[in-house]
């Protein structure tokens, strides 16, 4: 178990590295431009690349940080393995959920 959530977070780091560039460089473009989140919100809104964008960052979110969080629980607590397990995916199913109602909104299904 411990090889596959080891190869499950190098290849979400793989793919949420760009993701992560990319969302912090549209943030300092979108500050220092003075837009607001509704005007940010109104531009992304309805197309298609960015809510595809957004569903891979959230999808990779959702994959690395639990993992990364488990490894740092295991080491430096003295949980019960089970209950650091079972907080993990408690963790990804938050951030998967927090992130799908944001891709939603992205979507204009949401406002």
């Amino acid at each position: 178990m411990a090889q596959t959530l080891f190869v499950l977070q190098r290849l979400s780091a793989l793919v949420m590295a760009p993701l992560v560039l990319m969302h912090l460089v549209l943030i300092v473009y979108a500050v220092r431009d003075g837009l607001s989140a509704g005007e940010i919100l109104s531009r992304t809104q309805g197309h298609w690349g960015w809510i595809f964008f957004y569903f891979l960052f959230v999808i990779s979110v959702s994959i690395h940080v639990p993992i990364g969080m488990r490894n740092v629980m295991l080491e430096w607590s003295d949980w019960n393995p089970s209950l650091v397990n079972a907080l993990s995916w408690l963790m990804a199913l938050v951030l998967f959920l927090l992130g799908m109602r944001a891709v939603v909104a992205v979507g204009g299904l949401l406002l």
